[in-house]
C-alpha cells in the first residue's frame, strides 16, 4: 500500500511539474507575442552607383519620394560617395538562388566595380499596408535603376536580384496592380523582397515575409530537397494569403510560434510570428 501511495504521489508531483513547465512556456510565448505586436516592419533598400558621386541617385530618390513614395527617406548616415569593400561578399550571400538566372556575371561585376552606396528607408508599415508599400518599393527600385543604379539589394531580408530580374518583378508587380489583384501583388512582393531558404535549428526557413504581411514559414530539413522545401514554403504562404492563418495551421498540422532567432529591433524580425510545420 505504501508503495502504491508513493507511486501515486510521484505521479501527482510529476503532473504538477509538467503543468508548471507548460505554464511557464505558455507565459513566455504570450510575452514574446505581446512584444512582437509592438513591432512594425519597414523596407531598407540598398542601391549601388557607378560614380563617386551620390547626387544623381539622391536626386532620383528624392523625386520619387515626392512623386509617389511618401514616407520613404534617404539614410544620410550610411549612404556614401565611395565604394564599400564589403559589398561583393554581401551580395554574394544575398543573391536569390531559387529563381533560375536571377543574376549573372555582369551583375556581379557591377557590384565589384561600384563607386557609391545609397540607402533608402521605407516607412513603418501596418500589416494592412504592407503589400501596397511593397509595390511602392518596387516602383522606387524601377526609378533608381533608371537613374543609374547598377545593383539593388533589399536589406530587410538580405535579398538581391540582378537588374533583369528586378525589371521582371517590377513588370509583374505593375500588372498585378493594374488588374487589382492583391494576392498576385502580395506574391510578387514576397518574391522580390523575401529570401528563402535559410537553414537554422533543423529547419529551412523564410525571411522577410513580414514585408507583405505574412508570418515566416519554417519547414523541417527532413521534408525533402531544398527545392522541394522552397515549394512547400511558397505553398504555405499562398494558403495563408488565400484562406487565412488559422485554417492553414489546422490543415497543415502546423503551429504558430514567436520564438525568433532575430531580436525585435532587427529589420528581419517578423512580428506576425513563424508557422512551423511538424517533422
Amino acid at each position: 500500500m505504501k508503495l502504491m501511495r508513493r507511486a501515486l504521489l510521484a505521479s501527482i508531483w510529476a503532473l504538477i511539474g509538467w503543468k508548471a513547465a507548460s505554464a511557464k512556456e505558455s507565459g513566455e510565448e504570450a510575452a514574446a507575442q505581446a512584444e512582437a505586436s509592438s513591432v512594425t516592419p519597414r523596407h531598407v533598400l540598398c542601391f549601388l552607383g557607378k560614380e563617386r558621386d551620390l547626387s544623381a541617385l539622391s536626386e532620383a530618390a528624392s523625386k520619387a519620394i515626392g512623386d509617389f513614395a511618401a514616407g520613404f527617406s534617404i539614410d544620410e548616415d550610411y549612404s556614401q560617395a565611395e565604394p564599400d569593400d564589403r559589398m561583393s561578399r554581401s551580395f554574394d550571400v544575398c543573391w536569390d538562388r531559387v529563381e533560375p538566372d536571377a543574376w549573372d556575371a555582369a551583375d556581379e561585376q557591377a557590384v565589384a566595380d561600384h563607386q557609391s552606396v545609397l540607402y533608402v528607408l521605407g516607412p513603418s508599415m501596418a500589416q494592412a499596408d504592407t503589400v501596397k508599400v511593397s509595390m511602392v518599393a518596387l516602383r522606387l527600385v524601377e526609378r533608381m535603376i533608371g537613374a543609374g543604379a547598377v545593383a539593388v539589394k533589399g536589406e530587410s531580408a538580405g535579398i538581391a536580384h540582378g537588374l533583369d530580374r528586378w525589371r521582371e518583378l517590377i513588370r509583374q508587380g505593375a500588372e498585378a496592380q493594374k488588374a487589382g489583384d492583391t494576392l498576385a501583388a502580395q506574391r510578387i512582393g514576397r518574391l522580390a523582397f523575401a529570401k528563402r531558404p535559410l537553414s537554422a535549428r533543423g529547419y529551412l526557413e523564410s525571411v522577410g515575409f513580414h514585408l507583405v504581411g505574412l508570418p515566416e514559414v519554417y519547414v523541417p530539413e527532413t521534408a525533402g530537397s531544398e527545392r522541394q522545401v522552397v515549394a512547400i514554403i511558397d505553398a504555405v504562404a499562398e494558403e495563408i494569403a488565400k484562406h487565412g492563418l488559422d485554417p492553414t495551421l489546422k490543415a497543415r498540422g502546423a503551429s504558430l510560434s514567436f520564438d525568433s532567432t532575430y531580436e525585435v529591433d532587427e529589420f528581419k524580425f517578423n512580428p506576425y510570428g513563424i508557422v512551423k510545420l511538424a517533422g
